[in-house]
């Protein structure tokens, strides 16, 4: 078993009566693709926004990169990449802006930020497109630059909510392979997604229902589990109990 680098114990979340997050406990290895499932409304968001030290937790415990959430939220930040389908770059920048303003950021010196800057662009293909507005990319440049800037300041975790949300489905695989050639250099992907064939690409996948862990294990195993032939099928059979929703 690899290092853990995420743990959590009974990790709960509650808005007065409303427990959002019950009891989940959970761990992710360094290196691994861990797919985070549930429904609208099945606490997903914020287990996600406890685990990035930007919501504490009610009760329960978490290491995330060897740091505690409760009191350790700014070391967390600085050791983990984040992207979302919403927002991860401005529009009104270059692209060359982006990479110096995110690098800033992440703390990185100007000359580490040149380097790195460079052979991004240089790996994605962007080198007649690096001073264009990111807002005139297409849909799917913007998803690999998101991501490559997200990885930019070499973090232990990269947290991504629902990535490839409105891409076609050859930029999908094109960007989960950047996903497994940063997996292959020890990054934890720690990945939510509505695409079920997606969750067939992790290495481990858990389910959520209504703020619990409902399953946890390696897609071919809960196929086998659930008598299902595909992600899809685990996923309803699991869902279709669901109490809440957004």
């Amino acid at each position: 078993m690899k290092e853990a680098v995420i743990t959590t114990d009974k990790l709960t979340k509650r808005f007065g009566d409303f427990v959002a997050t019950n009891e989940i406990s959970f761990e992710v290895s360094r290196g691994e693709i861990f797919g985070f499932l549930g429904a609208n409304g099945a606490g997903k968001t914020t287990a996600m926004r406890m685990l990035c030290g930007l919501s504490t937790p009610s009760s329960g415990n978490a290491s995330i990169a060897g740091f505690d959430v409760y009191r350790q939220t700014e070391q967390i930040k600085k050791n983990i990449g984040y992207m979302s389908q919403k927002f991860s770059l401005y529009e009104d920048l270059t692209v060359l802006e982006n990479i110096r303003f995110f690098g800033g950021i992440y703390g990185l010196s100007r000359p580490r930020i040149r380097e790195k800057g460079e052979k991004l662009i240089k790996d994605l293909g962007l080198e007649q497109e690096a001073k264009k507005l990111v807002g005139a990319l297409p849909l799917g440049w913007k998803q690999k630059l998101s991501f490559s800037v997200a990885i930019l300041h070499d973090p232990q975790i990269v947290f991504l909510d629902e990535p490839t949300g409105g891409v076609d489905p050859v930029t999908r695989r094109q960007f989960w392979n950047m996903i497994y050639e940063a997996a292959d250099r020890g990054v934890t992907i720690f990945v939510t997604t509505h695409y079920m064939d997606e969750a067939e690409y992790c290495n481990r996948i858990s389910i959520m229902v209504d703020g619990r862990v409902k399953a946890l294990d390696t897609p071919r195993n809960l196929k086998e589990h659930f008598g299902a032939a595909t992600m899809d099928e685990v996923f309803y059979a699991l869902a279709r109990g669901a109490k809440r929703s957004e």
